[in-house]
């Protein structure tokens, strides 16, 4: 842990956050109640956050942009976008049941999730460089949770609280990043058969392997690197919507094919 993670108050923030989510009991922004100021402060938060987990036993497997999308901003009264880490425990698979006692006030979004081939070892990635290092895409649903008290979120607070990750499903069929125009992708999400979102891929940053790149030379600059086999969550294609227990979610991205789960 680097010295400026001893700080008591980014300390207590990560605790609150913990409990908060060991609990189910959401609290007040971090922000407000222990002070926690700009986005360096914030992401030492979630780094002391990351240790923890990783000294529980689980395992980092993918990282993901947050508020990509105009929409999803304007949602949150964000203006820009963020990053956050995926563990091994947060997966499932298309059509499988997802559980809601893991989840706190959950949301949910459609997205496309890349794989990556090999790891990106420079600390200053070239666009070519990280394409070589795409293997794959991927229909996704992102089910983002905050701990934070009705989502009264700042940018501060989500990117403290992980990026708001709570769990993701990934579709079945792997697509070569070569084969579709990913900007082009038309994107449409039901709830129990009702179409609650709608977006293109031109909604998250202007392409999802823009998002990407955002992610992969944002991630260097803080001296975190994406491996080979990791997934990246490139961020929503449309508005995210509330789920409930009993709700079925199916989405259709394009070419990428479809993804589903049901809440139980």
């Amino acid at each position: 842990m680097t010295q400026m993670n001893h700080n008591p108050r980014w300390l207590e923030a990560a605790l609150s956050l913990r409990e908060a989510r060991a609990s189910g009991r959401t609290i007040a922004p971090v922000s407000v109640s222990h002070d926690i100021g700009g986005l360096e402060a914030a992401y030492a938060v979630a780094e002391i956050n990351t240790r923890a987990r990783l000294a529980e036993g689980r395992r980092i497997v993918g990282k993901k942009v947050g508020l990509t999308s105009t929409a999803i901003q304007l949602q949150l009264g964000v203006d820009q976008p963020d990053f956050g880490i995926l563990f091994d425990d947060m997966e499932f698979l298309s059509g499988q049941d997802v559980p809601m006692e893991r989840l706190m006030q959950p949301k949910i979004e459609a997205e496309v999730a890349f794989v990556m081939a090999r790891d990106l070892e420079s600390d200053r990635p070239s666009w070519a460089e990280f394409l070589a290092c795409i293997e794959y895409a991927l229909p996704a649903l992102e089910i983002v949770d905050s701990a934070i008290t009705d989502w009264k979120i700042s940018l501060v607070d989500t990117v403290a609280d992980n990026a708001s990750c709570g769990l993701y499903v990934l579709g079945d069929q792997p697509v070569s990043i070569s084969q579709i125009s990913m900007g082009e992708l038309g994107m449409q999400m039901s709830r129990n058969a009702d179409v609650v979102s709608l977006g293109t891929g031109a909604a998250c940053l202007g392409h999802p392997l823009r998002a990407a790149y955002w992610l992969a030379r944002t991630m260097a600059a803080h001296g975190q690197r994406l491996s080979a086999g990791e997934v990246i969550l490139s961020g929503a294609l449309g508005p995210m919507v509330p789920i409930s227990r009993g709700d079925l979610v199916h989405a259709r991205i394009g070419a990428l094919g479809s993804v589903s789960c049901r809440m139980i």
